[in-house]
């Protein structure tokens, strides 16, 4: 697909930038292609997970704008502190190791860590929700994902009271793994 550069699509007014853009099969009434979360595969954990090395980010050529209701929690993700059971972790404990990555593209969400890619649409459905494997044992999970009050929530379908969240506390990602865990993380990329 062709695109006029943002550069000169400045300089035209709307009118002549769609007839351009037309004119050179260009995409988007503004001139710019616009890839958006429909338009990328769904992704799931390979067989075993992914290894010691994530995988490239699912969702990087999407330009789709988060929904309103999206907290935007993309980034790189590590814990720099750790309560499990209502107590500070110990320090041998395996989550202070932590790392994952949030990518989002409209309400599409894909959290990749620990050897799995959970790929979601936070709409309230099965359908669309995480079809994948656990982290802790690879078991198959279905997962429902909303948004609620700037909250990402996921409820693993027939396990009834259980909920994971995250959300933004200033520039720290909380995840509240059901009522397990509570893990602060900071950003560690740019």
């Amino acid at each position: 697909m062709r695109v006029i550069p943002k550069r000169f699509a400045k300089l035209l007014s709307s009118t002549a930038l769609a007839a351009l853009s037309a004119a050179l099969g260009c995409g988007g009434d503004d001139g710019i292609a616009t890839v958006t979360a429909d338009e990328i595969a769904v992704a799931h954990t390979p067989p075993g997970g992914y290894g010691d090395v994530m995988p490239p980010p699912i969702l990087a050529r999407c330009t789709e704008p988060l929904v309103d209701e999206a907290p935007d929690l993309r980034g790189i993700w590590a814990t720099e502190e750790l309560q499990v059971s209502g107590e500070p972790a110990p320090p041998e404990h395996a989550l202070w190791q932590h790392v994952e990555r949030i990518e989002q593209c409209g309400n599409r969400v894909v959290v990749t860590s620990t050897g799995v890619i959970h790929d979601m649409r936070a709409d309230g459905t099965v359908e669309n929700g995480v079809h994948d494997v656990s982290a802790i044992d690879f078991r198959p999970i279905d997962v429902v994902a909303t948004f609620e009050d700037g909250v990402l929530v996921l409820r693993p379908v027939g396990v009834p009271g259980v909920e994971v969240t995250r959300e933004r506390d200033g520039e720290a990602l909380v995840w509240v793994y059901g009522p397990f865990a509570i893990v602060r993380l900071k950003r560690v990329d740019d």
